[in-house]
């Protein structure tokens, strides 16, 4: 019992030393600059996000090393945080303001909501599965002021908070979900995967004026699929 509590010690002192956090931060910026601005995405204010944001800490400690890896990871849960190069391609597409309100549907690690609030008024989130809805609850409110974080079925949105200025999906819908068009503010715009789960799906940018709606494709990607209650 005292030498693994020796030993937490321990890695505790090591990963709260400055060389450590040091280390982070350098990839942080190699991620930012190499796998993010090299790729096209110019929007000043998600770069200056994506590098404050620690990747690592929304991660579970077994794949922290490879936080800023150009790829998506594994959270449990069948879920995972997605490709640092998607997170900003998602923010970018939604040009956020620091005036907005914005509805995420799929909580996930918590990472993409950091990167939102770092630049938004408030971010309202959404997370189905419970388990993970409070592990990002508790790393966002000991960062943030302006994250709300809801245990619920995302199909629906959060009506109580809407219009949202931009509504962000991490995970493919089969279809796009008319409580959500229907939350989106006049001038507002939705990010969303879809396609059929565990098949290549397309990334949707939907916009909305007045009584029209508009979608184009962006690109072709691959999500987890979209869970619902029903």
């Amino acid at each position: 019992m005292i030498k693994a509590l020796i030993t937490l010690i321990s890695l505790l002192a090591i990963l709260s030393a400055p060389g450590f956090s040091q280390q982070y931060q350098s990839q942080r910026n190699d991620m930012v600059e190499n796998q993010i601005r090299n790729r096209g995405i110019r929007h000043q204010p998600t770069l200056d996000a994506m590098r404050a944001v620690p990747r690592h800490i929304y991660v579970p400690s077994n794949v922290q090393r490879q936080a800023y890896n150009d790829r998506p990871l594994p959270i449990g849960y069948g879920q995972t945080i997605s490709q640092p190069y998607i997170v900003g391609y998602m923010t970018e597409i939604i040009q956020p303001r620091e005036n907005f309100s914005v509805l995420e549907i799929g909580t996930g690690s918590g990472y993409q909501a950091a990167v939102l609030a770092e630049i938004v008024d408030h971010v309202y989130t959404i997370e189905i599965v419970e388990e993970l809805g409070k592990r990002a609850q508790k790393i966002l409110e000991e960062h943030y002021d302006n994250v709300s974080v809801k245990i619920a079925d995302g199909y629906y949105g959060w009506e109580e908070h809407a219009p949202f200025d931009a509504i962000v999906v991490t995970a493919a819908a089969e279809h796009i979900p008319p409580p959500l068009i229907n939350q989106l503010k006049d001038g507002g715009k939705m990010i969303i995967p879809v396609g059929s789960p565990f098949r290549v799906q397309q990334l949707m940018l939907v916009e909305k004026t007045g009584d029209d709606i508009t979608s184009r494709s962006l690109m072709p990607v691959r999500f987890v699929p979209f869970t619902s209650s029903d």
